[in-house]
């Protein structure tokens, strides 16, 4: 017979089969939610996708005043209506005044409301953005048949490019400039199915295979060794568990089909098991971010791939398995996948066109309040040399910015004897060049 002891300590029972004794020798449970809690934090990615979700934002808000057809201008109390559709946790007006280098505020020479409108700086950086995409349109052309390449069967949803359009580059109106127009590489299936017409095996060669190539020749490595790996660079602060780098050295030299490898069947059995099959994902998750122009993508948006690519995987729960070669941010609303290799210290490493012209609109935004007195001054030099009538407040603000409109009501004569009043008034008043009297 056997009798079992437990021993009173402190008030609490200690024995084999309480409740307390069996809770410590269980198992944890690794999920994508624990790895996304225990993850090693990027704080210059994560900075950095702070200041694109507010470039996203202001952006946004430019879209729908752009909408309107009544003038380039919207009434501060209307775009207060807009706070839930931009998903804004602020006031609309005191995100406006946060930002007087993108928002011009003044008030309406006749209703009397706060108005707002897009600076000349800023609509000049999205014009600017607009050219660029049509003066590098062939590359746009060659992104998506890439795309289209990596696909199972040549075919991809259009409104799968179209949420990652301004990912991709792409104009709005792609599906006319762009799809239509070149009807010698892209048919439309239908309505919302684009297929590939000619496939360019030229362009059947990922941005990894090159790097490959130059690892080959520069670090002088065997081929075994550089055929299936992928950069790999950690976070600061990342810490290497036991047995992580033989792990990682056997998934780096296990062979994989690669994303323009065409194949009718993709399944775990013709990709030979579920490490190589879940290495192919690895690559075409990479191959697409690499044509991303910032090489960062929304992970949600990436679930619309996953049946035109095979993607049979959690994709979260993959790419927080390789924290080397991608990053998760939680930064806003939603999360974000950034390739690791192409940024460095928090900024793309090889920048592009169109990359150049939304980092001057970033660097427009971070500016925040700073220099505002600079600007000011260059704006009534401006409206001096265009003939405006206008003065300005001890704040530095400026009115009469709507006498110019009034007059263009009146006939050619009367404004032109206005014109040789404000001529002869000028001459006796000596006038500096910051529009303010001696």
């Amino acid at each position: 017979m056997i009798f079992l002891k437990s021993i009173r300590c402190n008030g609490m029972l200690f024995g084999p089969f309480n409740s307390f004794s069996q809770m410590r020798w269980k198992k944890p449970v690794v999920s994508a939610q624990t790895r996304l809690e225990t993850r090693t934090k990027d704080l210059k990615l994560d900075k950095h996708m702070t200041h694109i979700n507010k470039l996203k934002t202001i952006l946004h808000i430019h879209q729908l005043m752009s909408q309107r057809k009544r003038g380039p201008f919207v009434s501060v109390q209307l775009m207060s209506r807009w706070r839930n559709i931009v998903g804004l946790n602020v006031g609309m007006g005191a995100f406006l005044h946060k930002y007087p280098h993108v928002f011009k505020l003044f008030e309406h020479p006749f209703r009397r409301n706060l108005c707002c409108k897009i600076t000349q700086r800023m609509r000049s950086l999205i014009d600017e953005e607009e050219n660029v995409v049509k003066e590098h349109e062939a590359e746009l052309v060659q992104r998506i048949k890439k795309l289209l390449m990596m696909s199972r069967n040549g075919t991809l949803h259009v409104h799968a490019l179209r949420l990652i359009r301004g990912e991709l580059g792409l104009p709005e109106d792609f599906r006319d400039s762009i799809l239509r127009r070149y009807s010698k590489d892209f048919r439309l299936v239908d309505l919302e199915i684009v297929e590939l017409v000619d496939r360019n095996e030229s362009l059947a060669k990922a941005e990894v295979e090159k790097w490959r190539e130059q690892e080959y020749i520069d670090k002088w490595l065997s081929e075994f060794e550089t055929s299936y790996a992928f950069p790999i660079n950690f976070p600061t602060g990342f810490k290497i568990e036991r047995c992580y780098r033989e792990k990682l050295k056997n998934w780096q030299r296990l062979p994989y089909l690669k994303p323009y490898e065409s194949k009718e069947v993709l399944k775990v059995s013709t990709c030979g098991g579920t490490e190589r099959f879940e290495k192919r994902a690895v690559g075409i998750i990479h191959e697409l971010l690499c044509l991303t122009v910032e090489k960062m993508l929304e992970v949600d948006k990436l679930a619309h791939f996953r049946k035109d690519y095979a993607i049979e995987v959690n994709v979260r729960e993959l790419l927080l398995k390789h924290p080397g070669i991608f990053y998760l941010c939680t930064k806003g609303s939603t999360q974000t996948v950034f390739l690791r290799e192409a940024y460095s210290k928090g900024c793309l490493a090889m920048s592009n066109p169109i990359y150049v012209v939304r980092r001057k609109m970033l660097d427009l935004i971070l500016l925040g309040c700073r220099n505002t007195r600079s600007m000011e001054d260059v704006e009534e030099i401006k409206e001096e040399r265009n003939g405006s009538v206008f003065r300005t407040n001890g704040e530095g603000r400026i009115d009469g910015d709507w006498v110019i409109p009034i007059l263009e009501s009146y006939d050619q004569n009367a404004f032109g004897s206005l014109g040789e009043n404000r001529e002869i008034n000028d001459s006796k008043q000596p006038f500096d060049g910051r529009g303010r009297d001696d």
